[in-house]
C-alpha cells in the first residue's frame, strides 16, 4: 500500500488506531477536520506534532488581524515560491472553504494590491533572507490605501516563514499527495459548490515522485563512490572532498536550475509567482565579498 511518505515505510508511520501518537492525531483531526499525511509522518515525533498543530491552529483559525481567507492566500504565495504543489493545492481548497474569491486563484495579478505588495519580501524570505532590510518593512507600513498595519504585517510574515519551512519539511519527508490530490493532479480541486476552478487545468503527471526518488538514488550512489574513493586515496583533503561534493551536487537534478521554469511546471503554481527566476544564490562564496548581513552570536 502507498503510504503518506515516499521515503518512510508505511509500517513505521503511526496510524489513527495506534496508541503512541493517538492524542496528537486526534488533536490534528479536531483542528483540521482530518488527519493528513503531514500529521501522520510528523506523528513519529508526537511532542513536535502537538506543538506544530497548536501553531497551525493559532495561525489559521484563531482571532487575529488578518481575515481567514487572506491567511490561506498568503500560505499559497509562500508555498508557490518553493513550487510546493501539495501546500498550494491544500490552501486553494481551504481558501475557497472560508469564503475566498475564486477569481483570486487565477493568479497573483488578480489579488488585491495589498497582498501583491508582499511579493518582494516573500521572495526574499524564501530564497535570500539576508537581503531583507528595514526599508522593505517601511515600504509595507507606509500610509496609503494599500498599506499594512504593524499587527497585520507581523502575522503575514510569520505565515510566510512558517510555510517556507513547511514546504521544506514536505519535500524532505517525501510527503505524498492525498486522495483527490493523487488523481492526475498534485493540487486539490476546488469544492464542487465553489462554482470555480483554478486558472488552468495543467498539472504534472504522477511520475514526479518516482523521478524524485530516482534523482535521490543517483545522488546517494555518487556520494558513496566519493567516500570510497576517499578511502582509497589517502592524500585527499577535506577541502578537495567538499569541492567534489559541490560539483556532484551541482550536476545533480536535485539542484533547481532554469529548467524548473519550463512549461511542464503547473501554471496553477506559476500564476502565483512574480519574478519566478529569482532563487537562492550562495552568499558565502570564497574569494568574493559577501553582502552585508545581520549576524548574531
Amino acid at each position: 500500500a502507498r503510504g503518506p511518505s515516499t521515503f518512510i515505510p508505511l509500517g513505521e508511520i503511526p496510524q489513527e488506531g495506534g496508541e503512541s501518537s493517538l492524542p496528537q492525531l486526534l488533536e490534528a483531526f479536531v483542528s483540521a477536520g482530518r488527519v493528513d499525511h503531514v500529521a501522520m509522518v510528523m506523528g513519529l515525533h508526537p511532542q513536535y506534532l502537538s506543538s506544530f498543530w497548536k501553531t497551525q491552529y493559532l495561525l489559521l483559525r484563531m482571532d487575529g488581524p488578518l481575515p481567514y481567507h487572506k491567511r490561506h492566500y498568503i500560505a499559497i504565495m509562500a508555498a508557490a515560491r518553493h513550487r510546493c504543489s501539495y501546500l498550494v493545492g491544500l490552501h486553494m481548497r481551504e481558501f475557497l472553504q472560508v469564503g475566498g474569491s475564486p477569481a483570486w486563484l487565477q493568479g497573483l495579478h488578480c489579488a488585491p494590491q495589498k497582498l501583491r505588495n508582499l511579493n518582494e519580501i516573500n521572495k526574499l524570505l524564501a530564497h535570500r533572507p539576508w537581503l531583507v532590510t528595514k526599508e522593505h518593512i517601511e515600504a509595507l507600513l507606509r500610509p496609503g490605501q494599500d498599506s499594512w498595519s504593524l499587527a497585520e504585517l507581523v502575522q503575514a510574515l510569520v505565515l510566510l516563514t512558517h510555510y517556507h519551512s513547511l514546504a521544506s519539511f514536505i519535500f524532505g519527508c517525501g510527503i505524498r499527495p492525498e486522495g483527490e490530490q493523487d488523481v492526475g493532479s498534485s493540487c486539490w480541486a476546488p469544492s464542487a459548490h465553489s462554482n470555480s476552478s483554478p486558472a488552468s487545468g495543467d498539472s504534472v503527471g504522477g511520475s514526479g515522485g518516482t523521478d524524485a526518488m530516482q534523482e535521490v538514488e543517483v545522488l546517494v550512489e555518487r556520494m558513496k563512490l566519493l567516500q570510497e574513493n576517499q578511502l582509497e586515496e589517502e592524500g585527499v583533503t577535506q577541502e578537495e572532498m567538499a569541492t567534489r561534493f559541490e560539483l556532484e551536487k551541482t550536476e545533480s537534478l536535485l539542484v533547481p536550475s532554469s529548467d524548473v521554469l519550463d512549461p511542464s511546471l503547473q501554471s496553477n503554481i506559476r500564476c502565483f509567482l512574480e519574478d519566478p527566476e529569482f532563487g537562492y544564490k550562495d552568499f558565502t562564496r570564497r574569494g568574493e565579498q559577501a553582502p552585508p548581513t545581520f549576524r548574531a552570536q
